[in-house]
């Protein structure tokens, strides 16, 4: 098939020796279902339920309206996570979008998302998360008044840091720290769910009269209420990232997901429904924090705890962000379009070190820039765009090459809902309000150009690289890694 000609043509070769031979590098298979069930779930919750649900309601204008919203953003990214366990039984290669896309489209559209993902969306993403995490954790320190921003900013830094350390340490102790951080973030959502239940029972129900009463119907107001929406689920295709570091990934990966987005699309709405029952939606929507505004309603004095759980949730997630976002680096650099720094794994605590670092620094640029807003903002843009197109290949790989073995079959009727959605996504704010950092963002993807052909298609390395990646590689203890793939 084309796809195994491709893989073999476009890739280094699958194992690299080591002592003579005689022993192989390679990360550790250190996830299983509870560990890959909090990598999907702990990602997802982070700061997005605590802060998007009145920019949701902003958008949308009613209180039914909004929740209608968040039940698709949940089903979306169902479907979407559903698609790419089908990619994953099929391409059995850590990576996410990178290595479908590579295997599937070929080299040039693989390098334009390596180079987008690495130097632009993950470190944003990572660097969103630790400010909003900097954001809670410092607040409880200047009662009654806004944070300074250079404190945040060092807060947000030093989060990066340590995060850093765990995951270049160990796999077992990143995953650990995931499983704890995921069921502490999950007592705090059922907390607000339980209040909001006993508000429902006492009749506080004012806010669902009427519920559709000024529903927006405008086609680019829905997607940028999504796009809110949607920000919240991101994290449902973070299992793909590593799947070579599954135990049994084609069994893992369809299970992780099933048990996973279900149960965080359920509690959202009835998240959702808790924030509805507390306020009437206008004070939703002058409510700064949506989540701390609950916390003063209904907890009275614990009010801190709801303040404490996000400054959780949100360094719960970045951990998630950050260990996904370094296999991309790290496999993107293994199949020649990074530095082959970056491909290399510590001898011996088995992580992609050099990746993590890297992917760290430029997130501490991404702090050091710019603020949680301006990073967030086009954010869902590249990622949809990319993930259509990682759609449309699994549609080419359902029509046109059915023979491939797949342990797990998703049905033709959800990839094309996704596909729809993406293109919807994409579309819609661009005619309905179109911006001119849009076309910044288009020409930086499509800047990769003028790096691709010297660097990748014609390999024209300098020579003192070879000498930097040498007296890098005993610096930082590491060395080439073989795939461990079928």
């Amino acid at each position: 098939s084309t796809m195994r000609k491709r893989k073999k043509t476009d890739s280094p070769p699958s194992s690299t020796a080591l002592s003579e031979g005689e022993e192989k590098l390679r990360l550790k298979q250190e996830v299983g279902l509870i560990s890959g069930v909090s990598l999907i779930a702990g990602t997802m919750i982070g700061s997005g339920i605590f802060m998007s649900p009145e920019w949701v309601l902003h958008h949308m204008g009613s209180p039914a309206s909004s929740l209608l919203i968040w039940a698709a953003c949940g089903v979306l990214a169902m479907f979407g996570a559903l698609s790419y366990a089908e990619l994953g039984t099929i391409i059995k290669e850590s990576g996410g979008e990178y290595i479908y896309i590579l295997r599937i489209f070929g080299s040039f559209p693989a390098f334009l998302f390596a180079y987008t993902s690495v130097i632009l969306v993950r470190p944003a993403g990572l660097a969103a998360v630790c400010l909003s995490f900097a954001e809670y954790a410092v607040a409880p320190f200047y009662p009654g008044c806004s944070s300074p921003q250079v404190v945040i900013k060092c807060t947000a830094a030093a989060c990066i840091l340590v995060l850093t350390i765990i995951n270049c340490l160990n796999v077992r102790l990143a995953t650990s720290i995931m499983n704890i951080f995921t069921a502490a973030k999950l007592l705090a959502l059922l907390v607000i769910v339980v209040g909001g239940l006993v508000l429902l029972a006492k009749g506080q129900t004012q806010s669902f009269q009427n519920a559709f009463q000024n529903t927006t119907a405008s086609i680019g107001t829905v997607g940028v209420a999504f796009y809110q929406g949607l920000w919240s689920f991101d994290g449902w295709n973070n299992l793909n990232y590593v799947t070579e570091e599954l135990k049994k990934p084609e069994v893992t990966l369809p299970r992780a997901v099933m048990i996973a987005i279900p149960l965080v699309t359920c509690l959202y709405l009835l998240v959702n429904v808790s924030y509805l029952a507390a306020m009437t939606p206008t004070e939703l929507l002058s409510s700064g924090a949506v989540a701390v505004t609950w916390g003063d309603k209904v907890l009275g004095s614990w009010a801190w705890l709801i303040s404490l759980s996000v400054a959780l949730s949100t360094f719960g997630s970045s951990n998630g962000t950050f260990f996904s976002g370094g296999r991309v680096c790290y496999i993107a650099a293994r199949e020649g379009h990074m530095p082959d720094i970056l491909s290399m794994a510590h001898v011996r605590c088995l992580t992609p070190s050099p990746a993590l670092l890297f992917t760290s620094a430029m997130s501490l640029i991404m702090i050091i820039s710019g603020n949680f807003t301006s990073i967030v903002n086009f954010f869902s843009f590249i990622a949809w765009l990319f993930y259509g197109m990682t759609i449309s290949g699994l549609l080419y790989l359902k029509i046109k090459k059915k023979e491939l073995p797949r342990s797990y079959k998703v049905p033709i009727f959800i990839p094309i809902i996704v596909l729809v959605a993406a293109v919807y996504l994409v579309l819609a704010p661009i005619i309905d309000q179109p911006q001119i950092e849009i076309l910044y963002i288009v020409l930086f993807i499509f800047s990769g150009v003028i790096l691709y052909f010297p660097l990748v298609r014609f390999k024209r390395h300098p020579r003192f690289l070879q000498r930097i990646t040498l007296h890098l590689q005993l610096f930082l203890e590491v060395a080439p890694t073989t795939r461990d793939a079928d």
